[in-house]
Order: C-alpha cells, then structure tokens, then sequence
C-alpha cells in the first residue's frame, strides 16, 4: 500500500489529477459513430490538461451512461484500450483508469495493457444503493486479479462514493478503516454527493485521523476552494472545463488556476 510520501513521489505532492471524460464509446446509446472523434476529443482535454499543468489524467468511461453496474462489454474494453493507447502517445502524462460504474477487473486489464499507473474503484469493500442498483465491492477478487495482471498498479478507491448511499447503516470511519486495512487501498477518493460537488472538508479532517493512507479529493475542487481540503491530491473534471459545464471541453486556463491554487504554500 502506499504512504503519503509515496504517493507524492510516484504523482506529486498535492497531485492534480485531470479527468479526460471519454465521449460514448462504441456499444453505448450515446456513440456517435466515430472512433477517430473520441480519440480527437481526449487528445484535445489531455493536451490541455498538461499544458495547464496537471500532474496525472485519468481515463474514465463517462460518456458510456447509463451504466452497467458490473463488467462492461468487451467492446468497451477495446475501445478504452485504443483511446488511451493513442492518446499518451501524445501525452507524456502518467495516467490511470476508471470503468465505470464498478469494473475493476477491465479496468487492471487496460491499465496492464497501456501502462497506467494507478485505477479508480468506486466501491472496493461493503455495499452502496447506487442508481445502478445495488453494487458490491469486490477486493477480495480485485486484489488477485491485480497480482495476476499488474501487480504494481495502484488502487485508489472511493470512501461512500458519490451517486449513491450506503446499504444499511455503517460507520464512516470504520469504513475508511476498512478500505485501507481489509480492502488494501492505495489511497481513499472522497466525493461529495454528485460530479461536480464537493465534499465536506470536515470529513477529510476525521478521515485524515482514522486513516494512514493518501486522502484525494474525488470531485468538487475548484480554484476557490482549494486551499480548503487537506488532501494528498484531487480528481479535477467539472470546474476544469468550459464554463464549468461537465460535458464541455477542457479549459486550460481553468487548468492553470486550480492547479496554482492548489498547490499554492499555505500562509502565502
């Protein structure tokens, strides 16, 4: 598993993670027919993404909705692979992937086959009430299937991840507790409610307490609220693109200042 420090040798300290939201790959309702568009289109967010100054991208089926709630199509692993494969031809970023809604096992197949460095896992141990339906967690299988396919791939897996609640009632920290001894995270994502919002800063202070391992925000960082989080890193998607509209492009301005204010010292 690894430490903070770790974490900020194999990224950066207080990493920015840029997200590059595939359009709808083939099989999904959404394609529009064009690979050679998909590829354009995350070409153009990653070359923006770094020219802005993010430390890493992450690759995520977003444009897939709605979602399966476990193993993706065989074509959506195809697809992801050549998108991805071509675009950090161009992009000298590290990166990572994440399947959604929970496909941890294509999602080690991808990175296996295009280097990533690290996966995202939406719900690694216990049970959430998604708008999948009910999705459970799958470490035990995750794990070996990482030893078997990229063992040196990291796993950052979301505490009470966002679109969804817990089934039953369960203890917060006891979860995040969970994850990193008994799921073996990497790191602990946390999300506010939906994309787009951020969490309570509160919770990463009480995360940061119970828990050793890297704390990334999973959604909501914005310029103004950066310096707000003690975080090991963020995902960065939303407030990032045009207009801060999720489904517009990549702004690299944008880019620029949330990285700045993020990473800016404390007391500067």
């Amino acid at each position: 598993m690894l430490s903070r420090n770790a974490f900020s040798d194999l990224l950066a300290p207080r990493a920015i993670l840029g997200m590059v939201h595939l359009r709808a790959l083939p099989g999904a309702p959404l394609y529009a027919g064009s690979l050679d568009e998909v590829i354009e289109a995350a070409l153009t967010d990653a070359r923006a993404l770094a020219d802005g100054g993010a430390d890493a991208l992450v690759f995520e089926n977003f444009g897939d909705r709605p979602f399966f709630r476990g193993r993706v199509g065989a074509e959506t692993v195809a697809a992801m692979t050549r998108v991805i494969a071509d675009v950090t031809r161009g992009v000298a970023l590290p990166f990572g992937v994440n399947v959604l809604r929970n496909d941890a096992a294509s999602a080690l197949a991808i990175a296996a086959a295009t280097g990533a460095l690290f996966i995202r896992v939406n719900v690694h141990v216990g049970s959430m009430l998604t708008d999948q339906g009910i999705i459970e967690g799958e470490a035990a299988s995750t794990l070996r299937v990482r030893a078997a396919l990229a063992p040196r791939v990291a796993i950052f897996a979301d505490h009470m991840v966002k679109h969804a609640v817990p089934l039953g009632d369960v203890e917060p920290l006891q979860v995040a507790k969970d994850l990193r001894l008994r799921g073996l995270a990497d790191a602990i994502v946390v999300s506010g409610m939906e994309t787009g919002a951020a969490p309570d800063a509160e919770r990463l202070r009480a995360l940061r307490e119970a828990t050793d391992a890297p704390l990334l925000l999973g959604s909501g960082l914005t310029e103004e609220n950066a310096r707000t989080y003690d975080a090991d890193g963020a995902f960065v998607g939303t407030s990032i693109k045009r207009h801060g509209r999720v489904d517009e492009a990549v702004d690299r301005a944008r880019v620029a200042q949330v990285v700045a204010a993020f990473k800016a010292p404390v007391g500067r």
